[in-house]
């Protein structure tokens, strides 16, 4: 066996130092191994950055109240006299002036043109109750300002800036009926809301002629105090309270789900059919300096070398060459896409939802270990042809 390995080792590093001759043929694997990469860790970044878009709102202890069988705020209505009800429930965290953590808000979508197309996509605007901001301790003010409750100001997320026109510090925009001035940008710890216009409900729920919420959003106790609220609801034979609780982080996770399975599938059909089309151009590269080098081959077969590490070492030549295409393609996937801001539209809400491409290590080393599957599909057969090749035939065609 220690001869073998010996032998194997010997004919790998024979056939790595004449890769430079062949540079042709080499750079077709590694050219072509490194685009399948980079469009494998390209579109499951994005997947992953939408997933911690969504994923790093709220927390635990915030819960929404929203009308039973409403998948989202959008299509979900709570009443003014049911919110006041819900505020008070049992397990609802209170201020040092007993007044309760929670907030009725209004959530609804505005057309804005796209800076990128012109053309008018949906934003997500949302209306807080003053209690609203406490329940969002990361969101910071940016530029500007934060908005005066009672007027028309809003604060836009940066994401929202940088994605639609219109809603740069000190611009007047026109939303529904009223002109509203953009007073503040704010930043929200990587959440969604980056992607939200935020506003004083009253002048909101005027403005888009509306009379109620959509949901109201609560501060717990601790997050035991979730069970607490569920049998409340229960308890109570009240048909006003006809409403579902949801932790933050479990109704964003949600959210979350459709759009990335979409991004993540669509990726993955694209990067299968490339794939195939890179195990192509390996099998064929690596037949092609099998080729070259059939001479030498059955040189060392008939000094002693044995098949199995002539199989051996054209198979570790592939696998070098398809690592060096990982490597590049992951590489290139960072230095574009790590960090690049994109919208898309959220199909639970039906409003464009921007976010940054997160290429993680962990997408990386994916990427890498698919390089590594082509290379070595694409060198086992002429890795078997080379070892399999008759001494004398081989020699003859050399």
């Amino acid at each position: 066996m220690f001869k073998t390995l010996q032998q194997a080792a010997a004919v790998a590093a024979l056939n790595i130092k004449s890769i430079p001759e062949r540079r042709g043929s080499s750079s077709v694997i590694v050219i072509g191994i490194a685009g399948v990469v980079a469009v494998l860790v390209a579109m499951l970044s994005m997947a992953q950055g939408f997933r911690n878009q969504l994923a790093s709102t709220g927390d635990e202890t915030t819960v929404l109240f929203l009308r039973k069988g409403s998948g989202t705020e959008l299509s979900s209505t709570v009443s003014r006299e049911t919110a006041a009800v819900l505020k008070n429930l049992p397990g609802i965290a209170r201020d040092a002036s007993g007044k309760s953590l929670a907030s009725g808000e209004m959530y609804t979508v505005a057309d804005l043109p796209r800076r990128a197309t012109g053309t008018d996509a949906n934003v997500p605007v949302r209306g807080l109750e003053p209690s609203g901001l406490l329940l969002r301790p990361e969101l910071k003010i940016i530029e500007g300002r934060m908005f005066t409750q009672g007027l028309n100001e809003i604060i836009v997320g940066k994401n929202a800036a940088l994605e639609f026109r219109g809603l740069e510090l000190g611009a007047q925009v026109k939303i529904r009926d009223a002109v509203w001035k953009v007073v503040g940008i704010f930043s929200a710890g990587g959440s969604i809301n980056e992607s939200e216009i935020l506003l004083d409900v009253e002048p909101a729920l005027s403005a888009f002629r509306r009379t109620g919420f959509q949901t109201v959003h609560a501060k717990l106790e601790s997050k035991a105090a979730l069970q607490q609220v569920k049998n409340e609801l229960q308890s109570r034979n009240d048909q006003r309270l006809d409403v579902d609780v949801r932790t933050e982080p479990d109704y964003y996770a949600a959210q979350s789900e459709l759009i990335s399975a979409l991004i993540g599938g669509f990726g993955l059909v694209i990067t299968l059919a490339m794939a195939i089309g890179a195990s192509f151009g390996a099998v064929n590269a690596m037949y092609a300096a099998v080729s070259t080098r059939t001479r030498q081959i059955a040189t060392l077969r008939a000094i002693g070398f044995g098949a199995f590490p002539v199989l051996i070492a054209v198979l570790a030549e592939a696998l070098l060459l398809a690592a060096v295409g990982g490597v590049l393609g992951g590489f290139l996937a960072y230095l574009v896409f790590n960090g690049y801001t994109a919208s898309t539209l959220n199909f639970q809400t039906f409003s464009q939802v921007a976010f940054t491409f997160q290429v993680t290590p962990l997408l990386i080393l994916l990427g890498i270990a698919l390089a590594l599957m082509i290379g070595f599909v694409g060198g086992l057969l002429p890795a078997w042809r080379a070892a399999r090749m008759p001494v004398t035939t081989a020699l003859r065609a050399g």
